[in-house]
């Protein structure tokens, strides 16, 4: 049995929630570790087994879902794990939510997993019913379309899409053209222009956005995601890389953003030159980011620098995709992290996924394709997750779980930090975050993967990210004494 780290007693921050009384009456008051190790026997022998059929590598430990409960993952040994990594951030409501499991017996549910429906062609009432509410409830401002998909990947990828077509569009437009020429038609089934155009993305270093062929030629975290695949000859700019702490670095940070920016400007200024004169630059469509770069190590920027992106976005003339697929729905403290910024204009497009647990794009109506079947697919996503979108959303702002992720991430920021004051604490670096999604370095990836496996033993499961980084991806009804548990665990771990 692994070693159990002490209890350190910190300063209350609040009661439990009445809505984790409510939903999870009998979680668990502590990790329970009952293996030597994480994996234990049951889960290598299972994954030895798994591994004839599927590749394995990538796997952790083999969970058991029906034994999970609330904030803790239970494992095929029996183990029960805190977990701060929420199957990669994508789990909102804890596991084996009541209000979810529920609604996985509502006869709509299950006519949808029985019949199956194609809603590009056949749309049933129901779906209509909840896709306007899907806007209604949970647009980001200035949004009022949502275009719904099957996975993250195809979120940003189908969203890229849209923006070429609007971006040719208004060039046509513009020019006197309202309608595709021959040459367009025949041409794009040649994969040549000016049916298929020379135009791309412009996204940012360190940014992930996705494995699909477009969305890799977007990805630019790390090698293993892009090798051998070939990629769309597309520029990327640097994303700040900012000192901490921010209050010690103003002037540094105000810097290392203007610097990215004018070298986003320029990128894009050079690709609208070459339309008019020739040259090697890319024209530019659309500019992806994401809020905080979540695979790329946790990389933040101030509001101030989304502003400034913005506002050449649309002085260009070009489409702002903001990719809140990790850090939309409540992470943040607010339902989307865009909401931060204070941005004088609405992006174009705001992509989503993970915690909504259905996955598609908010978009404006001067977006919406010229014509039909530009967009589209055999099933436009699934509906169950979007019946259990709808729900979550429901939960999220009637429980105020927004103010919960805000207390909670701010009370182990400021624990973080006192630890990482401390001798044994020495060893933490650059402790960021907003709300609960929050991050830390480590010296180097050889210490990140040793405390990672070490905390798991200790009974608390977190994840890596970037090259040394530890990234918190916390459900949204983590409460005070989930956070203490996390706090006196990382403290014993750094013994």
């Amino acid at each position: 049995m692994a070693a159990s780290p002490r209890l350190i007693v910190h300063p209350p921050l609040a009661s439990t929630p009445a809505a984790l009384q409510r939903w999870f009456p009998n979680e668990p008051l502590r990790p329970l570790v009952r293996s030597a190790t994480v994996p234990g026997p049951r889960s290598k022998q299972l994954l030895d087994e798994f591994s004839k059929t599927q590749d394995v590598r990538s796997c952790s430990f083999v969970s058991d879902s029906l034994g999970s409960h609330g904030n803790y993952i239970k494992d095929a040994d029996g183990n029960m794990l805190l977990d701060l990594f929420c199957q990669v951030s994508s789990l909102p409501l804890g596991y084996n939510n009541p209000v979810l499991l529920k609604a996985a017996s509502d006869p709509r549910c299950i006519d949808a997993i029985a019949n199956r429906p194609a809603l590009g062609l056949f749309p049933t009432m129901n779906w209509i019913d909840d896709i306007k509410a899907m806007v209604q409830s949970a647009a980001p401002k200035g949004l009022d379309h949502c275009f719904t998909s099957m996975c993250g990947s195809c979120a940003n990828e189908n969203a890229i899409k849209t923006a070429f077509m609007w971006y040719r569009n208004r060039q046509r437009t513009g020019s006197g053209v309202v309608d595709f020429t021959e040459e367009d038609l025949t041409s794009c089934l040649q994969n040549s222009a000016p049916g298929s155009p020379d135009i791309g993305v412009l996204s940012f270093r360190n940014g992930f956005h996705g494995r699909l062929m477009g969305t890799l030629s977007m990805t630019r975290t790390k090698p293993i995601h892009k090798l051998d695949i070939p990629a769309f000859k597309w520029p990327q700019a640097d994303f700040p890389k900012l000192r901490y702490p921010l209050e010690e670095h103003v002037r540094e940070n105000a810097a290392e953003e203007r610097r990215c920016l004018a070298q986003v400007e320029d990128l894009i200024a050079r690709g609208q030159k070459r339309k008019e004169s020739g040259g090697d630059a890319v024209e530019i469509a659309a500019v992806i980011v994401e809020p905080i770069q979540g695979e790329g190590g946790d990389n933040h920027a101030t509001p101030r620098f989304f502003q400034g992106l913005r506002d050449i976005t649309k002085r260009y003339g070009v489409a702002m995709v903001v990719d809140e697929v990790q850090t939309g729905v409540g992470a943040s403290g607010k339902f989307w992290a865009h909401e931060h910024w204070n941005l004088s204009e609405a992006p174009d497009f705001v992509t989503f996924s993970k915690k909504m647990q259905a996955s598609g794009f908010y978009f404006s109506k001067e977006m919406r394709p010229s014509q039909p079947f530009r967009n589209f697919g055999t099933w436009m996503g699934d509906y169950v997750r979007l019946m259990q979108a709808k729900h979550i959303i429901e939960e999220i702002r009637s429980n105020d779980l927004l103010d919960l992720v805000e207390d909670t991430g701010n009370y182990i920021m400021e624990n973080l930090t006192e630890i990482a004051a401390t001798g044994r604490g020495a060893a933490l670096k650059d402790i960021r975050g907003v709300g609960s999604f929050i991050a830390f370095d480590l010296p180097n990836q050889q210490a990140r993967d040793a405390l990672v496996t070490k905390m798991r033993n200790y009974g608390v499961n977190v994840g890596g990210c970037g090259e040394r980084a530890i990234r918190l991806r916390p459900m949204l009804v983590l409460a005070q004494q989930h956070a203490d548990i996390f706090l006196d665990t990382i403290e014993a771990a750094l013994d």
